[in-house]
């Protein structure tokens, strides 16, 4: 009787969910949702390619020191990258020097405490240190930025699908407002200190452009800065600081495929040469 009861109570449940979907797929069917203004004008990220793809990708020192170059110069007055260290700026191809150099010269200070009075302070970064942030909290982010809190972007690239072409489009993807969004949706006109991007997600987003004009940055090995190049550049340095082993992985990856090919083509061997008496006699 337990069985039964309980077969009942679930044939129950069972044909009440059923009756469920069947009702929500009429009424999608028979009333589909309205089209939103983000569904109809957000777009995928732009198509760009980067040396580190692949199974076989490897960063490019060169573009990651340029990268650098454009956070330092335009990314860092308002992003951190408080998982960084000075010192992991040694895989990016600088010395010893040149990185006590980066963390002496950079323009925002670590915060420290006076061992005389016990006040707080702030001092040179050394390489040990983490990039400081840019703001001492959430509170005076959001006040110098038009009420939005600029993200952290250490790990940005892994955050968002797509992560480095992400970046690289929305850097390069800001626009006026198409007059058919605006046809079609007169109320999503952007409000008065956002700007329109239809690679972010709600289209409007508090930064300005960043990368505003060719030249913005002037580069030390005599490439050409322009606005594309340095998204590009700033894009694979972001997804460096996101993940600063993927050389390793992709070796570790193709030393775990070759053993794997080696372990299967011997242990088929193995199966061949043990049972092979066996088959005969049988």
């Amino acid at each position: 009787m337990v069985r039964i009861g309980a077969f009942l109570v679930g044939l129950f449940f069972a044909g009440w969910l059923f009756i469920s979907f069947l009702v929500g797929a009429y009424s999608y069917v028979v009333e589909p949702p309205a089209k939103t203004v983000e569904h109809e004008f957000h777009l995928a990220p732009k198509h760009v390619s980067f040396s580190f793809e692949g199974p076989f990708g490897k960063y490019d020192q060169r573009q990651l020191q340029r990268g650098f170059q454009v956070f330092k110069e335009v990314c860092s007055a308002c992003h951190s990258l408080k998982f960084v260290a000075f010192r992991d700026l040694e895989a990016l191809g600088y010395n010893e020097a040149e990185v006590k150099a980066i963390a002496k010269q950079w323009a925002i200070k670590t915060p420290s405490v006076d061992p005389a009075t016990g006040e707080p302070a702030t001092r040179d970064p050394v390489p040990a240190d983490h990039f400081p942030k840019p703001f001492a909290n959430n509170v005076a982010a959001a006040a110098a930025n038009n009420n939005a809190i600029p993200p952290d972007l250490s790990l940005m690239t892994k955050a968002r699908h797509h992560g480095p072409a992400y970046v690289y489009s929305l850097l390069t993807g800001f626009q006026e407002q198409p007059a058919d969004l605006l046809k079609h949706f007169p109320d999503a006109k952007t409000p008065e200190g956002l700007h329109y991007n239809p690679y972010f997600a709600n289209l409007n987003l508090a930064m300005a452009p960043p990368l505003s004009a060719d030249g913005q940055v002037t580069y030390g090995d005599g490439t050409n800065p322009t606005v594309d190049q340095m998204a590009q550049d700033v894009s694979a340095f972001l997804a460096w600081t996101a993940e600063p082993k993927l050389e390793n992985r992709h070796a570790a990856g193709l030393a775990t495929v070759i053993f794997l090919l080696i372990a299967t083509a011997l242990a088929y061997m193995s199966y061949q040469n043990i049972w092979a008496d066996k088959k005969k006699a049988a």
